[in-house]
């Protein structure tokens, strides 16, 4: 485990605090919860918010810090909703986005936006796969 950030400003114990991957987390799923397009697909499928919510702590914290408390697949476990759209994915990297570029930290907006936007991707792109095997996965359609 890496305890400072990268020459690159990879991830590290020093690229954020725990409270910067909380508030994190807490800003952007209430954002998230309140938006017109994705508020009902989440709450719809998420029953416990206190449990989503450390999990989705530890992942964040995991990928910005390094710390290694997220133990799971989460495209595996998300491929199987049934509903999700490209602008679904597009809203979340939109809102994420402006999360990040509310939180301050520079370094930790750079590399958060850019696992995002990687994640997002795979995710999008599986789903595709799996959903639509006749055609050829595209990427989102990002700047």
């Amino acid at each position: 485990m890496r305890i400072h950030p990268s020459e690159d400003g990879g991830p590290g114990l020093g690229l954020c605090s725990e409270a910067d991957v909380v508030t994190l987390v807490e800003t952007f799923y209430l954002r998230v919860r309140q938006d017109d397009l994705l508020g009902p697909f989440f709450e719809a499928r998420v029953r416990d918010w206190a449990a989503h919510h450390s999990l989705l702590v530890a992942f964040w914290s995991s990928l910005l810090r390094g710390t290694r408390r997220f133990h799971g697949a989460p495209v595996s476990c998300h491929l199987g909703m049934a509903g999700l759209t490209e602008a679904m994915f597009l809203r979340w990297l939109a809102l994420f986005r402006q999360t990040t570029a509310d939180c301050g930290n520079q370094a930790m907006r750079r590399e958060a936006d850019a696992a995002a936007l990687r994640m997002a991707n795979h995710f999008w792109q599986r789903y595709q796969a799996r959903r639509m095997p006749a055609c050829a996965p595209a990427p989102l359609p990002v700047d």
